[in-house]
């Protein structure tokens, strides 16, 4: 499993959350605690933005704490919405096109998880994603497939329902021809404007994401770990939750999924 760490508030150096709290997320790369895989060596990305509606994105195959590039590009740039990813591969191969997050556009998206024996039904996933979007498909991930399918499914006017959809056809595959656990996720995305997030499951084993507002930084911070071990006022989001978080507003819905009989 990944890590992944998101941010929206005012604009802040990425160091604040991805490299200098005491459990930031370039610790958690080599130290995570809640998940089964502590290291998460297998790259890391970080997408960000600034006066331009598109983000600025920076991925690498380097695990994240031995990046020199990294500690120089997190200490002097500064953004409002950032969404920063450290990878442990569940298959697909360490490469820069595997790395997390992934852009179209305006859009940026990340995931944690996995899709049960993906590679079994991965050629019927790739269907999935139409045509006019397909030039984007540079990886092999099922992370960037998701994301690409989700645009397909309208994510610019219902971020929730396309996720939504795009999740459910995903399931049905992983529950007709793959492996159990067939869903697990969190994932974070952004049009620039918004930072949405997602924790579900098709078990009880979600893997953990939690918010917090910082009055000292002045805007609010979205992790699969707290960033301080003895650091008060997280919030875990519940297991089937989608969360849109818009200034000091956190709005929290189901996350429901309706898995067509036909595909499972």
């Amino acid at each position: 499993m990944c890590r992944w760490a998101a941010y929206l508030g005012e604009p802040i150096y990425l160091e604040d959350i991805v490299s200098r709290p005491g459990h930031s997320l370039v610790r958690q790369s080599h130290g995570a605690t809640r998940c089964h895989t502590p290291v998460n060596a297998d790259g890391f990305g970080i997408a960000w933005y600034g006066d331009r509606p598109e983000p600025g994105l920076y991925r690498d195959v380097m695990p994240a704490w031995s990046d020199p590039n990294l500690r120089s590009l997190t200490a002097t740039v500064r953004s409002h919405l950032f969404m920063a990813h450290v990878r442990a591969s569940t298959g697909t191969a360490t490469s820069r096109n595997n790395c997390h997050p992934f852009t179209v556009g305006r859009w940026s998206f990340m995931h944690n998880g996995q899709f049960g024996g993906y590679d079994l039904w991965r050629r019927s996933a790739e269907v999935l994603i139409p045509d006019d979007l397909y030039a984007h498909r540079k990886g092999a991930t099922d992370s960037e497939a998701l994301f690409l399918c989700a645009l397909g499914e309208g994510l610019d006017s219902d971020p929730c329902g396309a996720l939504a959809r795009a999740t459910a056809r995903f399931e049905g595959l992983a529950r007709a021809r793959g492996t159990a656990p067939h869903v697990r996720l969190t994932c974070a995305l952004s049009d620039g404007e918004r930072l949405y997030a997602v924790r579900y499951a098709s078990d009880d084993q979600a893997p953990t994401l939690f918010h917090r507002w910082s009055e000292t930084r002045g805007g609010r911070a979205v992790v699969s770990e707290p960033l301080e071990s003895d650091e008060t006022g997280w919030l875990e989001i519940p297991q089937g939750s989608f969360c849109v978080f818009e200034g000091e507003r956190v709005t929290v819905t189901p996350f429901r999924i309706e898995v067509e009989r036909s595909a499972a």
